[in-house]
C-alpha cells in the first residue's frame, strides 16, 4: 500500500457538514452515513461546481485520528459565491498529500477499509506522517456507482 505523494493546490469545497469522530462513526449515531443519505436523496445543486466529482473532506481536527473532526460532503467549486442553505464553504490549503487508492467494491466497505489501513501506518512510512489539517476523498468517474467504486483518499502529510 504505497501511496503516491503529490503537491495539491488548495481548493474550496461546498457541502453538508457535521462534527464527528471515528468512535461515533462506528455506532448508529454516526453522522457520515446520514450526510451521504441526505446528499443522495436531495441531490442539491451546488453553484460553480469545478467538476462532477463528490468530495468528502475531513478537517478542523481536535487532535488526531481519535479526536473530533469536521466532515464536509459536497463538491469542489470554482468560487463560493452562492452557498446553498444548510451547506458550508471551506477552503482547503495547498499542501503535500499521500494518495491512497481503495480496492474496488461498495464504497461503504472499501473506503473505511482504506482508512483503517492508513490509521494503522507507522509515522515513519509515507502516509503515516499525517498533519491532521485536512484530508479528503475524491469520488470521481470510478465511483459513479457507489456499489462498485474505486476511491482516492488524500491524506495531508508533512
Amino acid at each position: 500500500m504505497n501511496p503516491k505523494i503529490l503537491q495539491v493546490q488548495g481548493f474550496t469545497v461546498v457541502g453538508f457538514t457535521a462534527r464527528t469522530n471515528n468512535a461515533k462513526e462506528m455506532t448508529p449515531a454516526g453522522a457520515i452515513g446520514k450526510l451521504w443519505g441526505r446528499l443522495m436523496q436531495e441531490k442539491p445543486k451546488i453553484p460553480n461546481r469545478a467538476d462532477e466529482n463528490i468530495v468528502a473532506v475531513y478537517t478542523d481536527y481536535a487532535s488526531d485520528k481519535d479526536g473530533d473532526y469536521t466532515y464536509i460532503l459536497g463538491a469542489k467549486v470554482s468560487k463560493a459565491a452562492e452557498i446553498p442553505a444548510g451547506m458550508v464553504a471551506k477552503q482547503i490549503m495547498t499542501g503535500k498529500y499521500a494518495v491512497f487508492t481503495s480496492n474496488r467494491g461498495p464504497a461503504s466497505k472499501v473506503v473505511p477499509e482504506t482508512w483503517q489501513r492508513i490509521n494503522n501506518l507507522p509515522k515513519t512510512v509515507p502516509g503515516g506522517d499525517r498533519t491532521y489539517r485536512s484530508d479528503f476523498e475524491v469520488y470521481d468517474e470510478r465511483a459513479r456507482n457507489l456499489q462498485d467504486a474505486i476511491v482516492d483518499v488524500y491524506v495531508g502529510v508533512s
